[in-house]
């Protein structure tokens, strides 16, 4: 059977949204390193941190594009859609490297704060909200059916509440001169930082170690296949994901001898895709008399045997 994986419209409409978002992303981010590097804003800092995890993400989404469009060639049967989990896994890992880096270093500015001009501070983080919400709007308007776009997007968004929160701290530091309102900013995003590592972490090993895909149900989808009529037993059944968003199965099913097989694969395939959203599936259909036991294996073999079919 032949397995249609690729998608009816263009990406290129998408890949330039997606650039464009990402230009104006870099550009903010290197403005608000500078920023907060002069007038020593650990917020301004840990702010161009999770700015650099939407950059990612939404690069993770420009490769994704670039490697589904190549075929599967060679030893890479699957083609190389799994370099977007190992990006993920990368990503996850610099993230939780920067959230232990901006916790100790908050904790410290608690005990400790710094004079931090609040004015700087409130002025890049409105700033900020400004190009966040600018690069929501480009990716808001590409195929969000594809869920490293989607990811992309929930980067952006979870990055606007880190600003609001960077905002707060400045206006209060600005009107009241509580210094320590940058530190607890930091950990505020350092948190958002968290969550997100979690989840990029969580979501990739998940791949790698081919647990089934979230919100498919192993026992419902056997469960599923036995209902189908004239299916007498299913074993051998595997799920797992070979990228975000590339469900897999096989499995082998064996059906009562009056019903055809090829005519049963195909409504096994029909709900696969129906219910559970499955395209790519392995099916060995058999009727269940043509399975030879293993215990009459070798008396199969030997005609002069006394077997009784």
């Amino acid at each position: 059977m032949a397995h249609d994986h690729s998608r009816a419209p263009s990406a290129d409409p998408d890949r330039r949204l997606l650039l464009a978002a990402l230009g104006l992303i870099v550009a903010f981010m290197a403005g608000e390193v500078v920023v907060g590097l002069v007038i020593g804003s650990l917020a301004l800092l840990a702010d161009a941190g999770h700015m650099l995890t939407d950059a990612g993400a939404i690069a993770l989404a420009l490769v994704a594009m670039r490697l589904a469009a190549r075929p599967a060639a060679g030893a890479y049967t699957f083609g190389l859609k799994r370099a977007e989990i190992l990006s993920a896994q990368v990503n996850g890992l610099t993230l939780a490297v920067l959230v232990v880096l901006f916790v100790i270093e908050g904790v410290r500015r608690l005990l400790h704060p710094p004079d931090v001009p609040g004015a700087p501070v409130a002025v890049v983080a409105a700033v900020g909200i400004v190009v966040n919400l600018a690069a929501a709007s480009l990716i808001a308007r590409a195929d969000r059916r594809s869920l490293n776009i989607a990811g992309a997007l929930w980067h952006i968004v979870t990055d606007l509440v880190a600003f609001i929160a960077t905002l707060v701290a400045g206006l209060v530091i600005w009107f009241t001169g509580w210094t320590r309102a940058d530190a607890v900013a930091a950990l505020v995003v350092a948190a958002l930082m968290a969550v997100a590592a979690y989840r990029l972490l969580r979501d990739s090993y998940r791949i790698f170690l081919e647990a089934s895909p979230r919100g498919i149900d192993p026992g419902s989808v056997e469960s599923g296949i036995r209902d189908v009529a004239g299916v007498i037993d299913v074993h051998d059944l595997h799920v797992w994901e070979v990228t975000s968003g590339f469900p897999a199965l096989s499995a082998h099913v064996l059906v009562d001898p009056s019903v055809d097989c090829h005519e049963r694969r195909l409504a096994i395939q029909g709900l696969l895709h129906e219910r559970f959203d499955i395209d790519h599936t392995t099916l060995q259909v058999d009727h269940h008399t043509e399975v030879i036991p293993t215990s009459s294996l070798g008396r199969r073999l030997h005609p002069g045997s006394d077997v009784h079919h």
